[in-house]
């Protein structure tokens, strides 16, 4: 009963918190890990225990399949080389640092605990990131690369996080079979990812192939394929990680020859949701395990400054790492320099400092065993509470001063996605239009002919609204305003009537939620 109670609890903070993050505007990643340092001092909670593989089993195989699925592969080998720098380079650099950092400040933590929590602190989060640029436009080119950068660096950090967990309870290391063991596991992890997503592919092709798909069973695929694409490379010991990852991309682009409309539509919600809710808890969670690590004040003082220094080396280290890894490669080879100019300094200042860290990083430090071989593992409540101060400070320290950062330094989108929108769907709309004058020639009913018309119309004047949104302040923005106007209170009216509909008994529910939702559908359009 306390446990449900518990839950209960959190989830009602989780909507109290969204509605702050909502009201103030600020990135929701900020406001739950303020919300899970102060549940950390609250009076007259429990303290809990969370099961470790179980928390990393529930959280991260989604996590790590969403990321893939929203990648853009096209960007992504496009910045190949700077996301590799920034995932594989400065992950393990900052590794290394913060691993004999910790050593030094904290002798008491071995070297495998040490480079457990540099793992565990070295990959930023590009959600957090993706979070606080929602709200100012940026240069496309920096989302890419530092959505990329989050999509491999979680892998790094992992595979080291695993080998120094292994250290940690056997006390045996070797660098060369961990280098080759590496290359191994990513490989393996990349092709399990593959064959998983072919499987989950294969499927949906055949639940198609049969009339038996629908959104509820493609959806229920959806969500089951990441955590498939884990366990199956997890049992057959390779990175489960980036099968997930690898999954998610191969499905991703798949995904608009196999699902239906509606599937999409449903799933955006689902995933949407469960991130969200995943985000949530496990900042939450680490606020109630943090607040039984901090009992004794000592710990906390001793630990506390602990935390800080590690924090101020993890952003200074990619701060310095960033700077010489954008322009060396130009100033030593032509090739790269002439492919890619170098970009203004202002962009690399804004990449180096968006090393928030966040979920990955929570996750990774709950998911250390509480035991290894009967006793403590060594340094696990040290791991956490230092991750938590690391998290803390560059999500509150970073993540609230990057828009004014943004602002002074004058980034702007200069890649206007929103007219790029625009001609892609005037240019999918014209080739509608052309389709429905070609299927002309085959008429043979005065019907056809009608509802051809009828069709054509349609096309043009969602092309022509389409070319009024665009037109800035001319005689058809205007227009289009008006036409915006009419239609929106023409949908409110219907939806008024339907709502009427069902108050007075006329119509059944089913009903009502098929209409409202082809209402939904059109209202969306106008937006």
């Amino acid at each position: 009963m306390e446990e449900s109670l518990l839950l209960l609890g959190l989830l009602a903070v989780t909507i109290a918190l969204g509605a702050l993050a909502k009201r103030f505007e600020l990135p929701y990643p900020i406001v739950f890990v303020i919300g899970g340092g102060l549940l950390a001092f609250a009076p007259g909670l429990p303290a809990i225990h969370i099961r470790p593989e179980l928390l990393f089993l529930v959280v991260l195989p989604p996590l790590l399949y969403a990321g893939g699925w929203t990648t853009d592969w096209v960007e992504f080998r496009r910045n190949l080389r700077p996301i590799g720098l920034l995932a594989v380079g400065l992950v393990v650099t900052t590794t290394v640092i913060v691993a004999a950092a910790a050593h030094a400040i904290t002798p008491e933590l071995g070297w495998a605990s040490a480079f457990a929590l540099g793992a565990v602190v070295s990959p930023p989060d590009a959600v957090a990131a993706e979070a606080v640029f929602e709200r100012f436009d940026v240069p496309r080119r920096i989302l890419v690369i530092l959505s990329g950068e989050g999509l491999v660096n979680d892998a790094t950090a992992l595979v080291i996080y695993r080998f120094a967990i292994v250290a940690a309870m056997t006390g045996a290391f070797s660098l060369a079979n961990a280098a080759g063991t590496f290359v191994v596991v990513a490989a393996g992890g990349v092709a399990m990812g593959f064959a998983a997503g072919a499987a989950i592919v294969a499927f949906g092709k055949l639940l198609e192939k049969h009339k038996i798909a629908d959104a509820l069973l493609d959806n229920l695929t959806l969500l089951l394929a990441p955590y498939a694409a884990y366990l199956l490379a997890d049992s057959l010991h390779v990175s489960g990680v980036l099968s997930a990852v690898t999954a998610g991309i191969y499905v991703s682009r798949k995904s608009s020859s196999i699902y239906s409309p509606e599937t999409r539509l449903t799933g955006y919600a689902i995933w949407e949701i469960l991130i969200f809710l995943f985000n949530a808890l496990v900042f939450l969670l680490i606020g109630l395990e943090v607040r039984e690590i901090v009992r004794s004040p000592d710990f906390a003082l001793h630990y506390l400054w602990a935390g800080i220094a590690v924090s101020v080396i993890a952003i200074v280290v990619r701060i310095l790492w960033v700077f010489p890894a954008t322009y060396l490669p130009r100033a030593l080879s032509r090739s790269v320099r002439e492919n890619d100019p170098s970009p203004p300094w202002q962009w690399v200042f804004v990449i180096s400092w968006s090393g928030m860290r966040g979920i990955v990083s929570l996750a990774a430090a709950l998911a250390l065993p509480y035991t290894a071989d009967g006793k403590p593992f060594p340094g696990r409540d040290e791991i956490v509470f230092i991750t938590f101060c690391v998290i803390f400070s560059t999500l509150v320290l970073q993540g609230l001063s990057l828009i004014p950062i943004v602002r002074r330094l004058g980034l702007g989108g200069n890649d206007d996605l929103k007219e790029k929108e625009t001609e892609v769907r005037i240019a999918a709309l014209r080739a509608g239009l052309a389709k429905l004058h070609d299927l002309e020639s085959g008429f043979g009913s005065v019907e056809e002919w009608e509802v051809q018309g009828r069709s054509v119309a349609e096309y043009e004047y969602r092309i022509a609204h389409l070319l009024g949104h665009a037109a800035g302040d001319r005689p058809e923005a205007y227009e289009s305003r008006i036409d915006h106007r009419l239609q929106t209170e023409a949908l409110q009216a219907e939806r008024d009537e339907i709502m009427r509909l069902r108050s007075a008994g006329e119509i059944p529910d089913e009903i009502f939620r098929l209409v409202e939702y082809d209402l939904d559908l059109a209202d969306s359009r106008l937006r």
